[in-house]
């Protein structure tokens, strides 16, 4: 695996592969001294030209406990303030010597582009509303570790799909590991098309609620939003929003799901936030192995076993 730009790229065997080797790395986690020396002498670059908390730390304590050296890039100190270009950004980072870039971008098909530029390795953090193949991994993991499979399982991913790239992936990865997806969302908060979605769609989460295995639910991107897509805040958590009457209505070992940052007492009442069977933190954890995994996937030049003693 040369780039992971999007779930696309990877067959259900290469998602079950990525998994099993997160294990492995979840494995070397609970010892003393977590770092192992598998991507000693590489060097791997986060070029995250949007915010992010989880995506950027999780990718820099990945790559640093596989021992390759981490620059953190920041675009708001670097020469794009004075107008120099993406691409000359990033072909100056790459006649650099570096290994790997993950790059995290507001526009769609950024990290794309970038693999045109460059003969490192380009991991995509997230781009616009397009895709998040990590992240997706990682909520894989997180539902394989609980229920020890996805075959099966029915997940309802409810919110914001329209301006998700978390729901995309998810979608993705979650149906070419057997699970069935229902979308729940008002329909001004669905993509215009539907077309090639393996997916259901419901516009009523109490009709749900009650036979799902995972309820996953996305914050309301308003920072995405150029018109008004629903006619309030309280109105959307009335009707949308996974409030404790409706989580008693949960299976008991239902999963809930958010892949953060979490408007509490919008998509989640904070006691749901709370509850025994809320898994985010767990997701949060996940995201250390998994990619590890995906950095030892594009970057690590042999076996596991040779490479994590």
């Amino acid at each position: 695996m040369r780039n992971l730009l999007t779930i696309a790229d990877l067959s259900s065997d290469d998602l079950q592969e990525l998994l099993q080797l997160a294990d492995r790395f979840a494995e070397t986690q609970t010892r003393d001294v977590k770092k192992v020396p598998a991507l000693r002498g590489k060097t791997v670059v986060l070029a995250f030209f949007e915010d992010s908390t989880r995506t950027r730390t999780s990718f820099d304590l990945a790559a640093r406990r596989l021992s390759a050296d981490v620059v953190n890039f920041s675009a708001g100190a670097s020469s794009l303030s004075k107008g120099e270009s993406l691409r000359d950004t990033i072909e100056t980072i790459s006649a650099m010597g570096v290994d790997a870039i993950v790059v995290r971008h507001r526009s769609s098909g950024a990290p794309q582009q970038v693999a045109q530029w460059t003969d490192a390795a380009v991991i995509n953090a997230g781009d616009g509303w397009h895709q998040h193949p990590t992240q997706a991994l990682l909520d894989s993991y997180t539902i394989r570790q609980r229920f020890g499979s996805l075959e099966g399982r029915r997940i309802a991913l409810c919110g914001d799909i329209n301006h998700s790239r978390v729901a995309r992936s998810d979608v993705d990865a979650f149906t070419k590991l057997g699970a069935e997806v229902v979308l729940v969302a008002p329909p001004t908060l669905l993509p215009p098309s539907l077309e090639g979605w393996p997916v259901s769609v419901s516009h009523d989460l109490d009709q749900v609620v009650s036979d799902i295995d995972v309820a996953y639910f996305l914050r309301i991107q308003q920072e995405r939003m150029t018109d008004a897509l629903f006619p309030s805040v309280r109105e959307y958590r009335a009707h949308f929003g996974l409030t404790v009457d409706r989580a008693k209505r949960l299976k008991p070992d239902a999963l809930i799901m958010h892949p953060g940052p979490m408007n509490r007492g919008v998509e989640l009442d904070p006691a749901v936030a709370d509850d025994e069977r809320a898994v985010v933190l767990d997701q949060v954890a996940a995201g250390i192995p998994i990619r590890m995994a995906v950095l030892f996937q594009t970057l690590g030049p042999g076996q596991f076993e040779s490479e994590v003693a």
